[in-house]
């Protein structure tokens, strides 16, 4: 207990630790701190021998560590209580809401952000990125880099993201399209996807 208390205080809000432990009795899991995944923050697992593991990137800002693993605390809830349904039907949206609602208070996030959080949990998404206000709220706490975010950069001018170089274009309702120079394919990039800006 006091092991995964001080885990787990070095990744969360100060004043989330102690709730975050209860639901951690409450529903038993394996839970694994793991290196930075570009396409997934969080994941929940069921193994055969009935086994739960939830996992969760080690680089995350403390505001957004909690959310991601309330998220996956969601499915594992929903696994237990529905079995098999829509991985973000419901069933889990209703979980997720009920196990948030508790931490959605001045005392465990900034004001920066509980306003934006509050909106997206009247219908949330499969990720808190879909959400552009929240995932640049949460942006705000990430430690700073020297990467520009996509609406910020100028149109027509030149980037780097993945080891390629784009031009960014105009936005298409909430992303931009954006070609890639050497194959003069078409991208769309989310509003707030972090990129490098190359000198023109």
């Amino acid at each position: 207990m006091k092991q995964q208390q001080k885990i787990l205080s070095k990744y969360l809000p100060e004043k989330s630790v102690k709730l975050v432990i209860e639901l951690l009795e409450t529903h038993p899991c394996h839970l694994k701190i793991v290196n930075n995944r570009k396409t997934k923050h969080g994941d929940f697992k069921k193994y055969p021998n009935g086994d739960y593991q939830i996992t969760i990137n080690n680089d995350l800002n403390i505001y957004r560590f909690l959310l991601t693993l309330i998220h996956e605390i969601a499915h594992l809830v929903t696994y237990k209580k529905n079995k098999r349904v829509k991985p973000h039907g419901i069933e889990w949206k209703r979980n997720f809401q009920h196990l948030m609602l508790p931490f959605v208070s001045p005392e465990t996030y900034p004001k920066e952000i509980l306003p934006y959080l509050a909106h997206y949990l009247i219908n949330p998404k499969a990720s808190t990125d879909t959400d552009v206000k929240l995932s640049l709220a949460l942006k705000q706490f990430d430690e700073k880099t020297d990467k520009n975010y996509i609406f910020e950069i100028p149109l027509a001018s030149k980037f780097t993201h993945n080891n390629k170089i784009f031009i960014r274009g105009k936005k298409r309702r909430t992303r931009y399209e954006c070609t890639e120079v050497y194959s003069d394919k078409k991208y769309l990039f989310h509003a707030n996807a972090e990129v490098d800006l190359l000198e023109n």
